[in-house]
């Protein structure tokens, strides 16, 4: 089945890889670039690279103004109410532990951080490490055989001592999304405030995070076609209110004295030192790109790929998918084979997958693994990348086995 990519040309970073013999399928782990990100990167360092909110001279207002802008977008990408409800850090991870460390002062000894089976380590641990700081019972909601939070279990896990619930949007190893809603609903009625890890879900589809009805929304720009180096925190603003400060330094204080200082408020008294400026910019640009897609288009596009990659797999004798994904990427073994054997060969023939725990290692552990060869998909993959995945892996597993 002949599945072409309409947007392929527009990242140019994929024709320089096919030049290389490379197949690029590891796009959960991070996205290549569209040439629009590109030309906006490189208009703003070509044109007068300044600092932000710290200078009245011409590049100064130039940036802070670009700056800004994209903070607007991203607001209005994921439906927030207005734009200072949105705080750039340095990553996803980083989103996530100024929120462990911002929110710590609100939990006592005995109460409950719940997050699920499934998560991140980056979902985890500053949860993890914030219960062993306060006290606190971490308590973690089980997954079922399609990769899916066990929604019973996770009712009745979720009450009364709960004060948080993080939980992520679409798994990055099980590729199927979480039942949100319901997770959500049932937190927010035991008063917990609650924190969604978008970094995979904020890629495929549009997500309005007031509809979502989550405190906290946490993603990376890497994985959304952007620059690195730059993670997004949405919050409600009762929530961000919760927040107290975690890093010190240029551009947050208020007021300051040699003894005594005091802080702005959400965005800018969160966003400490100089920001990532060009990142910024970069990923309003991006977005923009995003934007003039015929999304219904790109999501059949995904779709499809996604049919045929598992129908692939599915195929093959000895293949085992995790879960029952159902976009963007799929994880398996092989019965009888390594998979770091299996990934040394995919990649002596040119194919770019990962493998390992994927930063998952709880999760491998409770499925009994080491570790899972995954393939994650793009809007500028088609169907010719599979069948050449799809023939390394046949050679690859005749040498196995």
């Amino acid at each position: 089945m002949l599945i072409p990519s309409p947007w392929r040309t527009d990242f140019p970073a994929i024709a320089a890889l096919q030049r290389q013999d490379q197949t690029y399928l590891d796009s959960a782990a991070t996205t290549q670039k569209p040439q629009a990100l590109l030309d906006a990167l490189t208009h703003y360092y070509a044109n007068g690279a300044a600092n932000v909110h710290r200078a009245q001279h011409l590049p100064g207002a130039h940036a802070t103004q670009a700056f800004e802008d994209s903070r607007l977008k991203i607001g209005q990408w994921l439906g927030a109410s207005d734009s200072g409800q949105v705080i750039f850090t340095h990553g996803a991870t980083s989103a996530l532990n100024l929120l462990a460390y911002g929110l710590e002062h609100l939990f006592q000894q005995g109460d409950e951080l719940v997050i699920s089976a499934l998560e991140h380590h980056a979902n985890l641990l500053p949860w993890q490490q914030l219960a062993k700081r306060r006290g606190l019972k971490l308590v973690v909601l089980p997954i079922n055989a399609a990769g899916l939070i066990d929604l019973d279990a996770a009712l009745n896990l979720i009450g009364e001592r709960t004060r948080l619930l993080a939980v992520s949007q679409l798994s990055n190893v099980l590729g199927a999304w979480q039942p949100l809603p319901q997770l959500l609903a049932r937190a927010k009625a035991c008063g917990a405030l609650t924190v969604v890890d978008g970094a995979q879900g904020v890629v495929h589809g549009r997500h309005d995070v007031q509809a979502l009805g989550c405190d906290f929304y946490v993603f990376s720009s890497h994985k959304l076609y952007g620059p690195d180096g730059l993670g997004v925190l949405y919050g409600r603003n009762e929530a961000l209110r919760q927040l107290r400060h975690w890093q010190f330094g240029g551009e947050m204080v208020q007021d300051a004295d040699y003894q005594h200082a005091s802080f702005r408020p959400a965005p800018l008294g969160f966003e400490a030192g100089t920001p990532p400026i060009a990142s910024v910019i970069g990923l309003g640009a991006t977005l923009d790109y995003l934007a003039g897609l015929d999304q219904p288009a790109v999501l059949a596009h995904e779709a499809a790929l996604h049919a045929h990659l598992l129908q692939g797999l599915n195929v093959r004798n000895g293949v085992h998918l995790l879960g029952e994904p159902q976009l963007a990427l799929a994880s398996f073994t092989v019965e009888g084979v390594h998979s770091a054997d299996l990934a040394h060969l995919l990649t002596e023939q040119g194919i770019a997958v990962r493998a390992g725990h994927h930063c998952a290692m709880p999760l491998m552990k409770r499925l009994g693994l080491t570790g899972a060869i995954r393939v994650s998909l793009a809007l500028y993959n088609d169907s010719d990348d599979l069948e050449r995945f799809f023939e390394a892996l046949d050679q690859a597993l005749e040498l196995l086995r």
